[in-house]
């Protein structure tokens, strides 16, 4: 059994050379909402979820992205809405938000 069921992970890399990267598009603020929401709603934790954050994911073109595992679903998001979707459909429910994946 894994530790967590599904496990989150946002980009927040920095670029130094300029070019666009998911912390320019507010990923950082998504991640610490997820985290924040999930922590309060108890549902973080051995059995449960799992939401960290990382380095470049590689998909700068697709920012701000977010990859879940062991599903391996990648989802583009802009605002807490799409956030919440995320937590409730996929992280908890199980069912992947089609309108946000990206290849």
């Amino acid at each position: 059994m894994n530790y967590y069921t599904r496990h989150i992970f946002f980009c927040n890399n920095v670029r130094k050379d300029g070019k666009a990267c998911c912390s320019q598009l507010g990923a950082k603020q998504m991640y610490r909402y997820a985290k924040d929401k999930c922590r309060d709603a108890g549902q973080m934790g051995e059995g449960k979820i799992g939401i960290s954050e990382s380095r470049c994911l590689g998909r700068c073109e697709n920012g701000p992205v977010a990859v879940v595992y062991p599903d391996n679903v990648w989802y583009q998001y802009i605002d807490e809405e799409d956030i919440d979707e995320i937590i409730n459909e996929h992280l908890i429910a199980g069912k992947p938000v089609e309108r946000l994946q990206i290849d």
